[in-house]
């Protein structure tokens, strides 16, 4: 079992930065993928970024240099960095945890709005 917990989300101007954090615990290990996703109202979940131990990223062409993911082993946390923030990056952004051959874990979500 593992469990999700965010942290980090709120309200910015467009051009701002956000860091979105994500906290795991359970059986958590470095080979695994850790991830964020978005949902807008009226859309479906996308990927944001992944990570896989601390170097295997990926990213939606949407946040391609202006978001960075980022993983801590020893302290089983993702982070997200977000800069250059635009209206349309306005989610509610889910921590995942992605073991192979398994459904993926879910935490709860963490609100963020980009508008001035």
């Amino acid at each position: 079992q593992v469990q999700l917990v965010e942290s980090g989300g709120g309200l910015v101007q467009p051009g701002g930065s956000l860091r979105l954090s994500c906290a795991a615990s359970g059986s958590i290990f470095s080979i695994d993928t850790m991830g964020w996703y978005r949902q807008a109202p009226g859309k479906q979940r996308e990927l944001v970024a992944t990570i896989q131990d601390t170097s295997i990223t990926r990213y939606a062409d949407s946040v391609k240099g202006r978001f960075t993911i980022s993983r801590d082993n020893a302290k089983n946390t993702v982070h997200l960095q977000m800069n250059n923030l635009k209206p349309e990056d306005t989610a509610v952004y889910y921590c995942t945890y992605a073991r192979s051959g398994y459904l993926p874990y879910w935490g709860r979500g963490t609100q963020v709005t980009v508008s001035s």
